[in-house]
């Protein structure tokens, strides 16, 4: 259920990245649903990437994350972003990010995109 609830939320952070940046693209869709599938496989590969590579690189990255005062995250957010447009661009569910710095933006906007949406659901739910 937990994991669910994550690939929802993920799902709907990055569908509002995709709609408020002109660097962050989503394959295009013939129809309603088909924007409903792109999302939802995107949405599951980036909550995979979440789930096994972000801590990893979090651990490596700790030197630098203490260094620059957790500024670090930031840019491994940036990453998992890349990772995830890159990994999506062998399927026809992509999503497509113009460069590094659109990334960052991206991992900025989709990390306050889940923030807000976990204030709105009751904790009871998230556990």
């Amino acid at each position: 259920m937990r994991f669910l609830l994550r690939l929802i939320i993920n799902g709907l952070a990055i569908w509002f990245t995709a709609f408020l940046l002109n660097g962050v693209e989503l394959t295009e869709a013939d129809d309603g649903w088909g924007t409903v599938l792109v999302v939802a496989v995107v949405a599951l590969v980036f909550t995979l990437v979440n789930l096994v590579v972000k801590p990893i690189v979090r651990i490596f990255a700790l030197p630098l994350t203490i260094l620059t005062l957790g500024l670090f995250r930031l840019v491994i957010n940036a990453l998992m972003v890349l990772l995830t447009s890159w990994i999506t661009e062998f399927t026809d569910f992509g999503l497509h990010v113009d460069g590094f710095w659109w990334a960052l933006l991206a991992g900025i906007v989709i990390g306050i995109a889940v923030w807000l949406i976990e204030l709105i659901i009751p904790e009871r739910h998230r556990r």
